[in-house]
């Protein structure tokens, strides 16, 4: 796994592995672009890593889940992300590809981290530690919310979108 540039693992405070910065991060800066296999939501594997992503240009189905093979499989969860992933079809490689972009400054030796926003169906509890915390990692549409699970519904704090 090839080291990628300004980033470096470390144990994190937040869960296990965790990424940090090496070098200082400007507010729409891209931090990184992540490298992983494609697989088709009807594929058998340990997605423990990969990201969801939409694959309606893809021409392979929707959703696509791109298992990320590089050191981004350790940035984690934060209901106060410091950067969001972003995606798009390569027609030309016939594959995704997905990056993240820092979302304010982010200075040497900060944990990178983004909004897992997970459905409902599949959230946890969070451990992230910010001020705004959901209590859970999960998704905070409404729509989304009304489907938590009864024995999760404990642990969730009013989200800004659900509160509004």
């Amino acid at each position: 796994m090839p080291l990628l540039d300004g980033l470096r693992v470390v144990f994190s405070k937040i869960h296990g592995y965790g990424v940090i910065t090496t070098r200082p991060f400007k507010a729409g800066d891209i931090v990184v672009y992540g490298d992983g296999v494609l697989y088709q939501a009807d594929a058998e594997f340990d997605d423990t890593y990969a990201l969801i992503l939409p694959g309606e240009d893809s021409g392979k189905g929707d959703p696509l889940f791109w298992d990320l093979a590089d050191q981004t499989r350790w940035f984690n969860h934060s209901c106060e992300p410091n950067t969001d992933v972003r995606s798009k079809w390569d027609h030309e490689a016939d594959t995704m590809r997905a990056w993240w972009v820092a979302l304010r400054d982010i200075p040497v030796g900060e944990e990178i981290t983004y909004d897992y926003a997970f459905t409902a169906e599949v959230a946890e509890a969070c451990a992230c530690g910010a001020p705004t915390c959901r209590g859970l990692i999960v998704d905070d549409d409404p729509e989304n919310l009304a489907k938590l699970p009864e024995h999760l519904r404990p642990l969730l704090r009013m989200p800004s979108r659900a509160a509004s």
